[in-house]
């Protein structure tokens, strides 16, 4: 177990990381060291340039050293729920990052550095949760970006390379200035983002012949039931022992009551009951 010291939080010696160190059922050496307390980022861990995967989330990291570029084998990099301001120019160095997660932090758009823009093998990005207004006009070189998330910071619009990145399939901007205004949308893609086509409610008068139709056809095939069957057909079929749907339910309910001079109606004898009206159905409640 990596070593305590008290307030500082906890200490990561080169020992304990190499034990912590295993491997992905597709092979990738892979070093997690999240929710550990540690304070201060382990130099030990530039030492392992060997690890593909590296996961430091959810501890109390204020900042990254200035050398971590070194760590050129990275492929995946979860940096989330610290409390990074900046990042280092030598971030631009992990060209093989394919993942980078810096949610939830306290980086703001001055401590974002362009070298960023570098790391085009990137397929996933995520930015959430920070105080971001602005991004490096180098982030249109992200052409792999797949997956880029910007929600929950303070942009009072979408960065303008979001439209020119070509592979980008998810963009989430929820909870931001602009957003407020716009209509919140969540996972928002690329096609979604673009404008919609309008749906209006009209009166049937107000359609032509050929659409009214349409309309028509389209509501009934909404309530059909099975075999074919519209929803009308089939709650008349619930009711079968009456004449009309509800005219009499009342009346039978009665009559299912009355166990006193013989008179019963269950579900075969009901449907044969005449119609009564309110006159008969005081006389049949006075037998009881």
């Amino acid at each position: 177990m990596p070593k305590r010291k008290g307030a500082k939080g906890t200490k990561v010696t080169l020992k304990t990381a190499k034990k912590a160190i295993k491997t992905t059922p597709d092979g990738r050496r892979r070093l997690t060291l999240s929710n550990m307390g540690i304070t201060i980022f382990p130099k030990c861990l530039l030492k392992l340039t060997s690890v593909d995967e590296l996961d430091l989330s959810c501890n109390l990291i204020e900042k990254l050293p200035d050398n971590i570029g070194n760590l050129s084998s990275l492929r995946w990099l979860d940096l989330h729920s610290n409390k990074l301001e900046s990042l280092p120019e030598s971030m631009g160095n992990l060209v093989g990052l394919t993942h980078l997660n810096l949610a939830n932090n306290c980086l703001t758009s001055a401590g974002l550095p362009s070298s960023l823009g570098y790391l085009i093998n990137l397929t996933s990005l995520n930015l959430g949760l920070n105080q971001l207004d602005a991004l490096p006009p180098t982030f249109k070189h992200l052409d792999s970006l797949q997956e880029l998330g910007l929600f929950d910071n303070l942009f009072l619009k979408q960065p303008e390379f979001v439209k020119v990145l070509r592979n980008t399939a998810k963009v989430n901007v929820r909870r931001n200035p602009f957003t407020y205004a716009q209509g919140d949308g969540e996972g928002m893609t690329k096609k979604e983002s673009g404008l919609k086509e309008d749906v209006y409610l009209v009166h049937g008068s107000n359609l032509c012949k050929t659409c009214l139709q349409k309309c028509k056809a389209q509501r009934g095939r909404l309530t059909r039931g099975g075999g074919g069957d519209t929803l009308e057909e089939k709650l008349k079929r619930t009711y079968s022992g009456l004449m009309r749907p509800n005219s009499v339910a009342i009346i039978n309910q009665d009559v299912w009551r009355i166990k006193e001079g013989g008179i019963q109606a269950d579900h075969q004898t009901s449907k044969h009951l005449p119609m009564l009206s309110f006159q008969n159905c005081s006389k049949l409640l006075g037998r009881m």
